[in-house]
């Protein structure tokens, strides 16, 4: 195995180990035991492991974003920013939500680790603000300021997933899956100065 092929097995493994564990689960020794190597081979080719986590956690957000930007429909502006509130609350990224949580722990004490962290926000910052932007050049958005609105919108979804995954508040209700997403798009419609009905599909 060439170097380049160790260290795309290692960084493979690695995101493995934070999608299914958290990113404090990035350890030297937890690595290496999902390569199945000793640890002082994980150590020959990732000298630094604040570089690898750093790195895992943006390789997964960046994945992220990527893909929730894909799933945007084609339509207007606000039915996309519906679609894009409902795709980072779904449940089912809850792994991703994990590692978002504890790279802003773990950050405090990983320089690199924060360094991606504010780079990821600031990407997420403007996908955000793009939207927000896109709907007041077409006139279905009130004019004004968007970068504050999307401040708002992103601390939104930060905030409920974080609560999610402890179990606390409606947005991890068993019954009526698509319920809880209900206060979020009125408090985002509000924000927007729209009606909440303009932020789900069908809508003109």
């Amino acid at each position: 195995m060439s170097a380049d092929e160790r260290r795309d097995q290692i960084a493979g493994a690695a995101r493995e180990l934070a999608l299914a564990e958290g990113l404090d689960a990035v350890t030297l020794r937890a690595v290496a035991a999902r390569v199945g190597v000793a640890s002082g081979l994980v150590a020959h080719y990732i000298p630094s492991m604040d570089d690898l986590v750093a790195d895992t956690f943006f390789d997964i957000v960046a994945g992220e974003l990527e893909e929730v930007r894909a799933l945007l429909p084609d339509a207007a502006a606000p039915v996309r920013i519906g679609a894009l509130l409902r795709t980072t609350l779904d449940p089912a990224r809850r792994d991703v939500t994990l590692v978002w949580v504890q790279a802003w722990a773990l950050g405090t004490r990983n320089a690199p680790l924060a360094e991606r962290v504010r780079a990821a926000m600031d990407a997420w910052r403007a996908l955000i603000a793009e939207e927000v932007s896109r709907g007041m050049a077409a006139g279905v958005i009130p004019a004004g300021d968007a970068e504050p609105l999307a401040w708002h919108l992103l601390a939104m979804i930060d905030g409920l997933g974080a609560h999610a995954l402890v179990g606390w508040g409606p947005a991890i209700a068993p019954v009526a899956p698509v319920a809880p997403v209900a206060p979020v798009l009125r408090a985002a419609a509000g924000l927007l100065g729209i009606e909440a009905e303009t932020l789900s599909p069908g809508s003109p």
